[in-house]
């Protein structure tokens, strides 16, 4: 698994989960055209069915796009059987071997198996947009206090993580841009 990328330069990574949805992707996607920044997106395979347009949007702004299984479920809770078909359908709507897992939950032989097929992808960041609880100030310091080179930054492009998302990824990008980091895709 990997949980943060090379740090010999100052280059970062955003991540988004659980698109693509109307609205929550659209927004993520124009601000990230405004400051000319790549990302790369874990989406749920059912999420690609209902909104192929703006899944292809995602592939013609050359965003990177990893799955992040078919339908959200939990690797902790799910039988190994299960969850790998879930995944498959999900890598094959998405078109990609990156994979992360939802909530970050994967059993350690589940996870040992599928690095043979699929590159996983985890963070090192955590921006923590969808918890209701914490502000959107909080949210952009969850990432300010954290980030290092080679990290990888996770936030969601959903209705939940919104409020936060708002006002902390326009933030976030500002400030490290300040600081001399530049923004890459990760790729399989």
């Amino acid at each position: 698994m990997v949980w943060r990328l090379p740090r010999t330069q100052k280059t970062v990574y955003l991540t988004f989960d659980d698109g693509p949805v109307p609205y929550y992707t659209e927004y993520v996607l124009d601000i990230l055209d405004k400051y000319s920044v790549k990302a790369t997106f874990f989406c749920v395979g059912e999420n690609i069915e209902k909104h192929p347009e703006i899944f292809k949007k995602l592939q013609e702004k050359g965003h990177s796009i990893g799955s992040h299984t078919y339908n959200h479920i939990k690797g902790w809770s799910t039988n190994f059987i299960k969850y790998y078909r879930n995944i498959k359908k999900a890598v094959q709507l998405a078109g990609s071997k990156l994979f992360r897992p939802p909530h970050g939950q994967i059993k350690i032989l589940p996870a040992l198996m599928l690095s043979a097929k699929y590159r996983i992808i985890m963070w090192d960041v955590l921006s923590k947009d969808y918890d209701a609880t914490i502000t959107p100030e909080e949210c952009f310091e969850n990432v300010r206090n954290y980030v290092r080179n080679g990290s990888i930054i996770v936030f969601h492009d959903s209705e939940k993580a919104h409020k936060n998302l708002q006002y902390a990824l326009p933030k976030t990008i500002e400030y490290l841009k300040a600081k001399g980091y530049t923004f890459s895709i990760i790729n399989c």
